[in-house]
Order: structure tokens, then sequence, then C-alpha cells
């Protein structure tokens, strides 16, 4: 008879904790882990280094340490599409395929960031709208290299 008592309160102890984590909100993006102290959301499968750079965990939705989408972690609601666009800044990744032309001493200029990127550089000629020239040139049009880092 001790032993029922004692498994029925880790039982309730267990359906206690369940229910007593966070939901994530319904204008949260599909698969949010956490929010960040800045309002945006993170998607990370742990709550080691969420929200670097965002000021911090401001709420963790997931079980802890549970990854994104186990039966531990609650399922987060998809939201709106206007929700979606705005309530998390992502960077997008470069396209597949460089964009043809470049070559030995030139850099690919992203024209609307003015930002240029050295050969081997990942954003080299894959940014959605930019062109080649030398570096030299983009220096004199105004543009500036990515992160404060000259080609060598």
């Amino acid at each position: 008879m001790k032993s029922a008592t004692a498994f029925a309160s880790v039982l309730a102890a267990a359906l206690l904790s369940t229910t007593a984590m966070a939901q994530a909100p319904s204008s949260a993006p599909a698969g949010t882990t956490g929010l960040c102290k800045d309002g945006t959301f993170w998607s990370g499968p742990t709550k080691k280094g969420a929200c670097r750079g965002h000021k911090g965990v401001q709420t963790w939705y997931a079980a802890s340490g549970a990854a994104a989408g186990s039966p531990a972690a609650p399922a987060a609601t998809p939201a709106p599409a206007t929700a979606t666009a705005t309530a998390k800044k992502t960077t997008a990744a470069p396209s597949a395929t460089a964009a043809p032309g470049g070559g030995p001493g030139m850099v690919w200029v992203n024209t609307p960031t003015h930002v240029y990127h050295c050969s081997g550089d990942r954003w080299y000629g894959k940014t959605k709208t930019g062109t080649y020239m030398t570096e030299a040139a983009a220096k004199a049009e105004g543009d500036r290299p990515d992160h404060g880092k000259p080609c060598q």
C-alpha cells in the first residue's frame, strides 16, 4: 500500500510539472521554445546559448533541456504570416550559387547595404542584389568591408 501511495504522489508531481510549464503565445512562430528579453523568439533545442545577443531569456516554453518538437515540449500554435514576419529578426542564408563573374582581385558589393565581400566569403556573389568590382573601386564608391575586414 505504501508503494502505491508513493507512485501516486510521483505521478501527480509529474502531471503538475508538465501543466505548469509556460505555453508559447499564439503570436509566436511554430517551433518556438523561448522568448528573449528584447521580444524576439528563440527556436533552438536547448536553453544553453538561447537569446545570446538578445539580452537573455525572458520565458522558456520548452521543457528544461528538451529538444524542440519532443513530446516533453509543448507544441506551439502556428502564427499568422504577418505576426511571424515581424516577430523575429532572421538572417537570410546566401543563395546556393554565386552570381556569374568575379575573379581574382574582385569583391562583391551588396548594393543596398554598401558592404563588400571578399572572394572566399560566404556572401561573395550570393546576396540578392550586388555587383563585382575591384576593392579600390568599392572604397572609392564609399562601400565598406564586411565586418570591417578589408580583403588581403
